[in-house]
């Protein structure tokens, strides 16, 4: 096995840095493994040498720095007139971290996959709504519904916000934006259904 040269580290780490720019910016069909390698200003071929491939490096660029079971820790416990707020208050506060380009390219990538979207769909399904879900009005299905319709308004935000950059949204001071986030989240979440008797089959 060749021997890494020396700063090896550091130069992957470029690397990555690099990748994660360049994939939050274009996505993951619009970046190339020699693009990656001029803007990093190493050759091709070291590129090579630290990942199998774009797939490989993608998920070195991409993964996310915390789990998000960890974000929403303590969720299922809050007044469910305060989830909304709980919940708007860790999208803002994960989104604006040190983890931003990461999560903008791993967004990128996903929805325009259509394996990725159904692979991130069963994540979120699992791990995320079915603890926000916890304890809402109504039976199981009317839960599943409540939980779904209120990450329609997190990701709207997140698209809005933090990909396309919508002004004035892409501007406003974070505690502003969250403020508006949380009352869109917790109309979904606990105020009747239109059109629907709460807890009916």
């Amino acid at each position: 096995m060749m021997a890494r040269p020396p700063g090896a580290s550091d130069r992957r780490a470029k690397i990555v840095a690099t990748a994660t720019r360049l994939f939050a910016d274009d996505g993951y069909d619009g970046v190339s493994l020699r693009q990656i390698a001029r803007e990093a200003g190493v050759d091709a071929a070291l590129v090579h040498h630290y990942f199998a491939g774009k797939e490989d490096l993608f998920a070195a660029s991409v993964a996310l720095p915390i789990d998000p079971q960890v974000i929403l820790d303590g969720v299922e416990g809050r007044d469910l007139a305060e989830r909304g707020r709980f919940v708007a208050h860790a999208i803002v506060r994960l989104w604006e971290g040190p983890q931003r380009h990461a999560l903008a390219a791993f967004f990128r990538a996903t929805i325009s996959s259509t394996s990725r979207s159904r692979l991130l769909a069963d994540v979120v399904r699992r791990r995320i709504l079915a603890r926000v879900a916890e304890g809402l009005p109504g039976d199981d299905a009317e839960r599943e519904l409540r939980a779904s319709m209120a990450a329609t308004q997190v990701v709207g935000f997140m698209i809005a916000r933090y990909i396309v950059k919508l002004e004035p949204l892409a501007s406003l001071p974070s505690e502003e934006a969250e403020q508006l986030l949380a009352p869109a989240i917790q109309r979904h979440l606990t105020e009747p259904l239109p059109g629907r008797q709460s807890g009916a089959p």
